[in-house]
């Protein structure tokens, strides 16, 4: 009889497993929107907590249900418009055709930009154009320096986008302009980071039996002996830390002030949610104290309402 052999164990998504380049996501594309809008947001993770919430899916076993819902609490301090950008589209990608900022930035963003001098207004032009933001980490987290990033303008044309973009121009921009309870959204964040791991944690092989005498959290060969080693082959390296999307996480909750579902005695790690916050569906992935961007929703998803949550656990997490 013939070895028996199995397809491989360990998937090699997400290849190659490299670091971040920064400890914030950045987001390389965008939904379409014909309203003037921004199409994204970013807000500091502050823990999970779990709440009820009425199923709305007409096909579920629970329909018109009341049913238990992990919620991760986001906190959203508003973000500083303080630059206009706008790309034209080449051959060779999006380049930067114009740029605008504003006159008086703040000084915590001093520390992180050097902004040049002002532009005129006609020397705006483009295909596309984009907000240059800054975070608030002050209010949220208690650092200084803010996190600085693009987000996407949405509209009809580049007119309507331009003149949405002066309107905001050197002003805060809050979370509850741009969403509210029952959209989807997709989460892009940077995971935790492990270190250097094994193979067996790394990419979840199958461990050597007792019989073996050499290794046992090991691959049993890399390979033959007059060739290289294929990048297939499952080896120790770099685990976590990596930039992740999540698709179509729904809203459940979007709230000016955090003290109605800030646990008793905060959250661990983070503290008291003082500001503005959303309330997600499930799991984000990222650490506590890390910069989440999402955006509007790019993939198919069913329109379940506004969710109609009747209870939110408050309930202190410093023992869990």
């Amino acid at each position: 009889m013939p070895t028996t052999k199995a397809p491989r164990h360990g998937s090699m998504a997400y290849s190659p497993r490299k670091r971040a380049r920064r400890i914030y996501p950045r987001v390389r594309s965008w939904p379409t929107s014909t309203e003037p809008q921004l199409l994204g947001f970013a807000g500091y993770k502050a823990g999970m907590t779990h709440s009820f919430v009425k199923d709305t899916r007409k096909d579920s076993a629970t329909s018109n249900k009341e049913v238990f819902t992990p919620l991760t609490i986001i906190e959203c301090p508003p973000l500083v418009a303080f630059g206009i950008r706008a790309y034209n589209k080449t051959p060779y990608g999006l380049k930067v055709s114009g740029e605008m900022h504003m006159t008086n930035p703040s000084k915590d963003l001093s520390r992180k930009v050097k902004l040049t001098k002002t532009p005129s207004q006609k020397d705006i032009t483009g295909d596309v154009l984009t907000l240059i933001l800054h975070s608030q980490p002050r209010t949220a987290v208690g650092k200084k320096t803010p996190e600085v990033f693009e987000c996407r303008v949405g509209g009809a044309n580049f007119e309507q986008q331009y003149e949405y973009a002066k309107n905001v121009l050197g002003k805060e921009i809050k979370v509850t302009d741009i969403f509210k309870p029952g959209d989807f959204i997709d989460v892009h964040a940077v995971t935790k980071g492990k270190g250097v791991q094994g193979p067996v944690k790394r990419f979840h092989v199958k461990t050597q039996p007792r019989v073996k005498n050499a290794k046992k959290r090991h691959v049993g060969t890399l390979g033959g002996r007059a060739t290289a080693t294929r990048w297939t082959v499952p080896q120790a390296g770099q685990l976590g830390f990596f930039t992740r999307t999540e698709y179509n996480k729904r809203i459940i909750k979007v709230g000016v002030k955090g003290n109605n579902i800030t646990p008793n005695g905060g959250f661990v790690n983070y503290g008291i949610v003082n500001g503005n916050y959303i309330a997600i569906k499930g799991s984000v992935p990222g650490s506590i104290k890390r910069l989440i961007r999402f955006r509007p929703a790019v993939r198919h998803f069913v329109d379940q309402g506004d969710p109609e949550v009747s209870y939110v656990s408050t309930e202190s997490k410093q023992g869990v």
